[in-house]
């Protein structure tokens, strides 16, 4: 690479030492950025994610703005699905539309494999211009987890219940099972691909598993994410697993071969200590404080970094992604406060 890497945030998130606390915000790409959203009066989402240069851009432009110690890839959890031969739309106000919705094992059974050098060449050569040219700070890769991907490919597209989805995981047990291999498959060649084409950690979005009790974690999710980091170990990156409204699960993810758990604002960091976590932790300030004032962000922010300074073990995040409503300046001005609260020069 033409610049030097700054690896704070890797060696954070292999529990070392670092000199500040690194911090990045997930959707720090996207709607909240004004070039962003002049750039999509030109070009769609599915423009953006397939032409290498302009969605390198987009997941260097938080970067560059913010000095934020990390980009993150930026693509959709959806990305990889139509590869497998799920038919699905982004639809602007709604979200992802599976216009196949799963229904049966014969569903299940008509999914295909991904191969990601000639399904999504896009995607890895995204990577490799911010990798190879770009950036210098690492790249974090990511997919989302197999429950948050059935849960659309079962609902037909968003929804705040899940009642089709874990309906299915009931009665169509041995169904469930295959479409967790299948998309268990999916993430792994998906992931593998994303590191080999430079990607330094990578984050696995489980987003709304929190919705199942510790129970049925166990029984129908657990078994699959174990498989699935336990492959992805044989790279030497950091792992990274996210959810929200998932505290009752915190112990279950534990377990997980993970390098690092993120948490959503719902749980601090000493009382997730408090329970037993005892892997790298990352976040977790509410994206709504955002939109107060800079003296209530401060003050929360330094909560969370004097517990996070005091654990030891800490990566600065939100603990949801940023939400188009929050502005440029507020995010640029939060990296600026915690990297010299924490102590970086």
């Amino acid at each position: 690479m033409s610049k030097q890497l700054n690896d704070t945030i890797i060696r954070a998130y292999k529990g070392g030492t670092t000199n500040y606390t690194p911090t990045w915000f997930m959707r720090q790409a996207g709607r909240s950025q004004p070039e962003y959203r002049e750039l999509k009066e030109k070009y769609s989402l599915f423009e953006i994610t397939h032409e290498p240069e302009l969605c390198a851009y987009v997941t260097r432009l938080p970067v560059e703005n913010y000095d934020v110690d990390a980009a993150i890839l930026y693509k959709d959890i959806m990305s990889p699905l139509p590869s497998i031969g799920v038919d699905v739309e982004i639809k602007s106000g709604i979200g992802p539309v599976i216009h196949n919705p799963i229904t049966s094992l014969q569903d299940v059974e008509k999914l295909g494999t991904i191969h990601p050098q000639s399904d999504v060449p896009y995607v890895l050569d995204t990577i490799r211009l911010l990798t190879e040219e770009q950036l210098k700070v690492p790249l974090i890769g990511f997919s989302g987890a197999p429950f948050t991907l059935a849960s659309y490919m079962i609902e037909g597209g968003p929804s705040k219940n899940y009642n089709k989805t874990k309906a299915f995981m009931y009665r169509q047990s041995e169904a469930w099972f295959a479409l967790m291999d299948k998309l268990a498959d999916m993430i792994i060649s998906y992931v593998d691909a994303q590191v080999e084409a430079g990607a330094k950690a990578i984050q696995i979005f489980d987003s709304w598993v929190g919705n199942l009790n510790v129970m049925d974690y166990r029984i129908f999710i657990k078994p699959v994410m174990t498989r699935i980091f336990s492959e992805l170990r044989r790279h030497d990156v950091p792992l990274i697993i996210f959810g929200v409204g998932a505290r009752h699960l915190l112990l279950e993810w534990n377990d997980l071969p993970v390098d690092v758990i993120g948490l959503d604002w719902r749980t601090s960091i000493m009382e997730a200590r408090q329970m037993g976590v005892t892997k790298v932790i990352q976040g977790n300030l509410d994206p709504t404080i955002l939109l107060t004032n800079w003296e209530t962000i401060e003050k929360r922010t330094t909560s969370i970094l004097d517990e996070g300074r005091a654990d030891g073990n800490h990566v600065f995040n939100l603990g949801h992604g940023v939400t188009p409503d929050i502005t440029p300046a507020t995010l640029k001005r939060l990296t600026a406060f915690i990297h010299e609260y924490t102590g970086k020069d």
